[in-house]
Order: C-alpha cells, then sequence, then structure tokens
C-alpha cells in the first residue's frame, strides 16, 4: 500500500506529473463540483468565446450534486457520481486547463487521451461515503447556475480530501491494472 500524498489546488503539471495509478491522496484547497448539465454549459460558454464562471487552469472539478445542508453544516452528504456521464464534454476542459476530475467508475477513451495528452489526472472517491466525504468540506458556497439545484456549480474548500488516483498522466488506469493483476481462470469454464 502506497503512502498517502497531499496536494494543494490548483494543480500545475509537475505535481500531476508525479501522481501515478494507485496513489492515495488527500486534497486541500478548491474543488468545483460540476455535472452533466453545468458542463454542458461551461462547453457552450466556451463554444461562444464567453467568460466563464471558474478558473479552469490548474482547476480540480468534483462530480457532485450534494443534498442540502443540515444545521451547522456547509453542505449535506457528498458523494461522487458515475463519471461517464461527463465524458463528452471532459476533454474539452482539460484541454482548457482542468488539471483534476473526482468521480466514480472508469473513463472513456477519449478522456483517457485528454488526460495524457494535456497532462491531468483523474481521481476516484468512495462511493457511498457521501456523508463521510462532507465531513472534509469546510465551506461551500454556489458561484454559476443557481438555477441547477443541487447540480449548480459550487467551490468546496476542502481539507484531506480523500481520493485515489485512477488514471494518471502517463496513461496507466487503476481499474484496467487491477483486472490484470486479479483475474484468475475459471475451474468451472475450460477452453474448448
Amino acid at each position: 500500500m502506497s503512502n498517502v500524498i497531499k496536494i494543494t489546488t490548483p494543480m500545475d503539471e509537475e505535481v500531476v506529473s508525479r501522481l501515478k495509478a494507485g496513489d492515495r491522496v488527500v486534497i486541500d484547497g478548491i474543488l468545483y463540483t460540476a455535472r452533466d448539465t453545468a458542463h454542458k454549459r461551461l462547453i457552450e460558454l466556451i463554444e461562444k468565446g464567453e467568460p466563464l464562471p471558474i478558473e479552469l487552469k490548474g482547476a480540480v472539478i468534483y462530480y457532485v450534486g450534494p443534498t442540502p445542508a443540515p444545521p451547522g453544516r456547509p453542505i449535506g452528504s457528498a458523494g461522487p457520481t458515475t463519471s461517464v456521464r461527463m465524458d463528452a464534454y471532459a476533454p474539452k476542459l482539460i484541454e482548457h486547463g482542468v488539471k483534476g476530475m473526482i468521480g466514480k467508475g472508469p473513463r472513456t477513451q477519449p478522456v483517457k487521451d485528454a488526460i495524457v495528452k494535456y497532462k491531468a489526472v483523474y481521481f476516484a472517491a468512495t462511493g457511498g461515503a457521501g456523508a463521510l466525504l462532507s465531513k472534509r468540506i469546510k465551506s461551500a458556497r454556489v458561484i454559476a447556475f443557481e438555477d441547477l439545484g443541487p447540480e449548480a456549480i459550487r467551490e468546496l474548500v476542502v481539507e484531506e480530501f480523500p481520493v485515489v488516483v485512477i488514471n494518471d498522466s502517463d496513461g496507466n488506469d487503476l481499474y484496467l491494472q487491477n483486472r490484470k493483476q486479479y483475474a484468475m481462470p475459471s475451474p468451472y469454464y475450460s477452453e474448448m
């Protein structure tokens, strides 16, 4: 088991290049929340040449639609959503400076190609642990697309937010590595 690596956002290529598939990481700093509709709107703004509500350079985007904040907390449960839903938009955002994404599940090849080409990284957060993950979020405020409710873009200030590197800038994929590592021949089927 590797040691935990601590990073601070925004990220740059030097930090990204040190992160490898399988690394356990804790993040301090700012994460931006965005899901598919927010991604679509960001792409539309880019295509129109209009200003963006967030700085993409070095940004880490967390794929989450948090629940309402209970009394005394900045945010409710904040677990990751399935990342493939953002894959139609992610390569363009990576091209425009996004250095990290946090979600769950595998990514499509165009996203993995953009991660390598533009030196970015894809992290996974533990699905089903939204209540625990929310304890690492120290503040949350809506900064764009308020009409989207839970899917609005929020700026989260996080401390020691735990993730694992899935896709690194060298093209490694932890999901594929583990599939190969743990694959075993079945005693119930034989090759014919």
